[in-house]
């Protein structure tokens, strides 16, 4: 807050904390790539027994979703087209089952200037399921130009994966 800036992480507490504020259970979910990109993470919320997210990214496409989703796979499969690296190698490999972050209250994620690099430690450690394998992955075809230009629209060259 300090910097007006954050990653993804960052990004994806922040809301998770304001989420919970507002009544819901704050969750994060891990979006994985394959090497050759960034793993992503969201804050994830249920409204009328709908999924939705709250997330920040480099990537205009990779943003927040509506609660409009009947499950998180089916939320995760709403990035797959637009989860691409900076050349349109389409990356998205797993997601995670739900972190709840209550779990770590006793640790003051919510407020503490520490590092809360233990929360990103775990959420890798956690059930992951695949949506694409690496098989599969090599003969997708590569988003197009245009795509790739309006994803990265208004993003810092600076985050971006370096392929």
């Amino acid at each position: 807050m300090k910097y007006k800036r954050a990653h993804c992480f960052d990004g994806a507490l922040f809301a998770a904390a304001a989420l919970r504020n507002l009544g819901y259970k704050p969750q994060i979910m891990d979006l994985r790539a394959f090497s050759n990109d960034d793993d992503h993470v969201l804050a994830v919320y249920k409204k009328n027994n709908k999924w939705g997210c709250v997330a920040k990214s480099n990537f205009t496409t990779l943003r927040s979703r509506e609660p409009m989703y009947r499950s998180l796979r089916e939320m995760a499969m709403s990035y797959f087209d637009f989860y691409f690296n900076a050349i349109g190698e389409k990356t998205l490999h797993e997601y995670s089952a739900p972190l709840n972050l209550e779990r770590f209250d006793k640790y003051n994620w919510m407020t503490t200037d520490g590092d809360v690099d233990f929360i990103g430690d775990h959420l890798d450690k956690i059930r992951h399921y695949e949506v694409m394998d690496a098989k599969t992955a090599k003969t997708m075809p590569k988003a197009s130009e245009i795509l790739v230009k309006a994803g990265i629209l208004g993003s810092d060259p600076e985050g971006l994966f370096k392929v």
